[in-house]
C-alpha cells in the first residue's frame, strides 16, 4: 500500500524527510515482531558453522551484505561477500561444503536465485534474508528470514531504501547475536581491529610487548658487566632489563639511562652488583592491561621502559616507548 503522504508534492522538503526517517524506522520496529524460531535457527547453524559465512547479492541488497559480512568478520565469525554474478563467472568455486551461504534479496527473485542449484550441489546451506517468504529464494534455502513486505518511501515507491534499511539491521542483529553468544572478550575484539583509533583503545599491554627472546631478565647478584652483555645480545635490543631475585621475582629494573647517568660520577661501578645500582621498586604493568594505561605512565612519569609483570610479579616483558609509536600512540 503506497504512503499517501509521501506522494503528496506539496510536502516541504523537511517534512519529506522526516517521513522517510519515519517510514524506515519503523520498518526496523516492525521487524522486532517479526523475529521467530527460525532467526533462532540462523544463529545456531552460523555459530556451529565449520567454513565461513558467503553473503551475497545484487544491487542495493548486495551493497547492504558488503556491510553485513564485515560486521561478522569483524565480531569473529569468518565471513566474505561475493558478488551474485560474478559467482556464475567462476567465485562460485570461492564456496565449499562446510560453508553457509547468507543470500540477500528483498523480491527473492534475482540474480542469486540461479546461484541455488549449484550451492545445493556444493553441499553448503542457505539462509535468505528476502521480504517475499513464498519466492524462488525462500522455497530453496535451508532458513528464511523474511522482513515481510515494505513499503519503499521514494516519491515511486520502488527504490530500494527502507527494505534495505531493514536488512542491515536484521543482518546486524544476527552478527551481533553470535558475537554475544560467542563470548569473546576485548582483547580478541582487538584483535581484528589493529588498525585505527578503535584498535589503539583496546589493544592489551601482551599484544605489543617484548616478550620471550626479546625480554632480557638478569639475576640482582649479576655485576653489571655481565648484566650489560644480556641486553646488548637481547634481540631488538630493548635498552632495559628486568632484574629479579632467586625466586625469579621482580626487584629491579636498569636501563641505558641508568647507565650513562651513573657513568658521569663513576666508571668504577661496571663491576660492581647490578642490585647496588638498579632501581628498586620500578613502576610495573600487567600483560592484561590497555597499552592506553602503559602510555599514561611513561607519559606522566618520563620515562622510556616499563617493566612488564604477571600477577605473581613475575617479569614477563618489556614494554618500550618505541613499541607504542608503532602502534600509532
Amino acid at each position: 500500500m503506497q504512503n499517501n503522504l509521501i506522494k503528496e508534492r506539496s510536502l516541504s522538503d523537511m517534512a519529506y524527510a522526516k517521513e522517510i526517517l519515519s517510514i524506515e524506522s519503523e520498518a526496523i520496529k516492525n521487524l522486532i515482531n517479526r523475529l521467530d524460531h527460525n532467526f533462532q535457527k540462523a544463529i545456531d547453524a552460523i555459530f556451529t558453522c565449520k567454513g565461513r559465512v558467503v553473503v551475497t547479492g545484487i544491487g542495493k541488497a548486495g551493497i547492504i551484505g558488503q556491510k553485513i559480512s564485515a560486521t561478522l568478520a569483524s565480531t569473529g565469525t569468518p565471513s566474505y561477500w561475493i558478488h551474485s554474478s560474478e559467482a556464475r563467472h567462476g567465485d562460485l568455486g570461492r564456496i565449499v561444503t562446510d560453508d553457509i551461504v547468507l543470500a540477500l534479496s528483498n523480491s527473492g527473485e534475482t540474480e542469486v536465485v540461479a546461484l541455488l542449484p549449484f550451492i545445493k550441489q556444493i553441499g553448503a546451506g542457505v539462509i535468505a534474508i528476502t521480504g517475499n517468504n513464498k519466492s524462488s529464494l525462500a522455497l530453496y534455502s535451508d532458513v528464511v528470514l523474511d522482513i515481510g513486505k515494505i513499503e519503499e518511501p521514494c516519491p515511486l515507491g520502488l527504490a530500494p531504501s527502507a527494505s534495505s534499511t531493514a536488512m542491515l539491521a536484521l543482518g546486524d542483529a544476527l552478527a551481533l547475536t553470535i558475537f554475544k553468544k560467542r563470548n569473546l572478550s576485548k582483547k580478541d575484539y582487538a584483535f581484528y581491529h589493529p588498525g585505527g583509533e578503535l584498535g589503539r583503545k583496546l589493544l592489551t599491554v601482551e599484544m605489543v610487548m617484548r616478550k620471550n627472546e626479546e625480554n632480557p631478565v638478569a639475576n640482582e647478584d649479576m655485576i653489571l658487566v655481565d648484566v650489560l652483555n644480556i641486553m646488548t645480545e637481547t634481540a631488538g635490543k630493548p635498552g632495559a632489563v628486568n632484574i629479579v631475585d632467586k625466586n625469579r621475582k621482580l626487584v629491579g629494573f636498569f636501563t641505558d639511562g641508568d647507565l650513562r647517568r651513573h657513568l658521569r660520577t663513576d666508571v668504577s661501578f661496571l663491576h660492581r652488583s647490578i642490585k647496588e645500582v638498579m632501581t628498586r621498586s620500578p613502576k610495573v604493568i600487567k600483560k592484561n592491561c590497555l597499552v592506553a594505561e602503559a602510555y599514561r605512565i611513561l607519559k606522566d612519569y618520563k620515562i622510556d621502559q616499563i617493566p612488564v609483570v604477571d600477577d605473581s610479579h613475575t617479569p614477563v616483558g618489556i614494554i618500550d616507548v618505541q613499541d607504542l609509536l608503532e602502534v600509532g600512540f
